[in-house]
């Protein structure tokens, strides 16, 4: 951006606008209009300070990522045990279920992967460094949970990640296809079964 007058709008703000309505409503659903609208901008500003539609996307992306990351390490440092960490994050998930249908959104990361299905191989590198993260935290998790006795040590830490990772994506879509809380708190026990 070159030099000249300030912006007018404060640029994070209007990019965790754009991620909302990405994260609600999907990439190919999401028209510039639409994002014009949320951003408070006009097309000039969208363009001069995002680039376009894909690139904004990606920057949303990676906000995302970042911001799932920082929250989700914070709360493994909190939480009690490495076990408890991981079931508190799949029943987290679960409560979305109480959420009027509109507000089920899922998980970003998730809904794009379903969305692009590798489609798009730039956008896809950066939802897979999403769900790296995601699987990183976990196996952090089940680490600490086999140094705390909760887990066994024979689990091997790294699959056991890529299988919760495929659990919560499933979660969520079990949840945005209608299930209630119960059905998904009984999944969660199934699930936590497997964590042992």
């Amino acid at each position: 951006m070159t030099n000249g007058r300030p912006l007018q709008y404060d640029p994070d703000k209007a990019l965790d606008a754009a991620m909302h309505q990405f994260w609600s409503c999907g990439y190919e659903a999401t028209s510039l209009h639409d994002l014009l609208k949320v951003m408070g901008l006009s097309k000039s500003s969208f363009y001069q300070g995002f680039g376009g539609k894909k690139e904004l996307f990606i920057r949303c992306i990676n906000r995302y990522r970042g911001n799932m990351s920082d929250v989700l390490v914070g709360l493994l440092g909190k939480s009690k045990s490495g076990r408890m960490f991981i079931e508190k994050l799949l029943l987290n998930a679960a409560a979305e279920a109480r959420q009027p249908e509109h507000l089920r959104r899922g998980c970003l990361l998730m809904n794009s992967a379903t969305e692009f299905a590798q489609k798009d191989r730039e956008v896809a590198e950066h939802v897979t460094a999403g769900f790296k993260g995601l699987r990183d935290v976990f196996q952090k998790a089940v680490q600490r949970g086999q140094l705390e006795g909760e887990i066994s040590p024979a689990q091997d830490a790294a699959v056991l990640a890529n299988y919760l990772v495929c659990s919560l994506g499933g979660i969520t879509t079990v949840i945005k296809g209608g299930a209630d809380e119960q059905k998904v708190k009984e999944i969660v026990g199934v699930i936590m079964k497997t964590v042992a």
